[in-house]
């Protein structure tokens, strides 16, 4: 059973919490995070035990390293009262936002924002965690479409995620004595809150977006939701050390 239990970082809305119903539908329990909104954590295990499904939600901000030696004890005690088990199967790392700063004006505050929140935090919470994931586990790391596409004011998130996404192989090539796959996702425009939900609420810009996507649609949070689910999966079991770019074939 530990290989059917995923922990998602910033799995109270947007991507997260539908990556974690998706997984829930599918038999996978769920470990998820929240940064501020307990009330929407809460919610989310509402939804996923309504599906038959277990889940738990515990607060981590994923840019304060010191807190996830305590932070990993905590998911040790809820595997242990909540799911019976020791070690957990797939990790998630999901949490984070964006930040529009245009490079002349970028400070360095906004600079170790990106970085802590996108490749320092990911990368210590893993670390601490390694010893909870199962041998033969997965861990996917979200990346963005900014990684591979440019727009003026997301230099500073895409050069983090780049990073992330470069770190991936590293981790594949290091972690494959374990038989522990790692990936990265990337997706490209959603519907969600991100950048303060324009694409989802402006209906100028998402009708801009969706020109240039060859799909001719402005993806939504089930396309992504849909393919972790999938992607963490036996079905993906080869593949390793790959980011997997989910838009609907944006900007191509």
């Amino acid at each position: 059973m530990s290989q059917k239990i995923a922990l998602i970082t910033g799995a109270s809305r947007g991507l997260g919490r539908n990556m974690a119903l998706h997984l829930a539908k599918r038999g996978v329990g769920v470990i998820g995070t929240y940064r501020n909104s307990a009330t929407e954590a809460q919610a989310l295990v509402g939804e996923i035990e309504a599906l038959g499904g277990k889940a738990a939600m515990l607060s981590l901000d994923v840019t304060d390293t010191a807190s996830f030696s305590d932070f990993a004890q905590a998911v040790t005690d809820t595997l242990r009262t909540t799911f019976g088990v020791e070690r957990f199967g797939y990790l998630v790392n999901n949490g984070g936002e964006g930040l529009y700063a245009m490079v002349a004006d970028a400070s360095e505050d906004q600079f170790d924002q990106m970085v802590d929140m996108h490749l320092r935090g990911p990368l210590f919470l893993t670390q601490k965690l390694l010893p909870l994931i199962v041998d033969g586990g997965r861990i996917l790391n979200v990346s963005s479409g900014f990684v591979r596409t440019t727009m003026a004011g997301y230099g500073l998130y895409g050069a983090a995620k780049s990073a992330m996404q470069t770190l991936t192989k590293f981790m594949a090539v290091e972690l494959g004595a374990r038989q522990i796959r790692v990936n990265a996702i990337a997706p490209g425009a959603i519907a969600t809150d991100f950048g303060g939900g324009r694409v989802r609420d402006d209906k100028q810009i998402n009708d801009f977006v969706a020109g240039n996507i060859a799909l001719g649609r402005v993806g939504q949070p089930d396309d992504i939701g849909g393919a972790v689910a999938a992607i963490l999966s036996d079905d993906f079991g080869w593949a390793n050390g790959t980011t997997f770019d989910v838009s609907g074939g944006q900007s191509l």
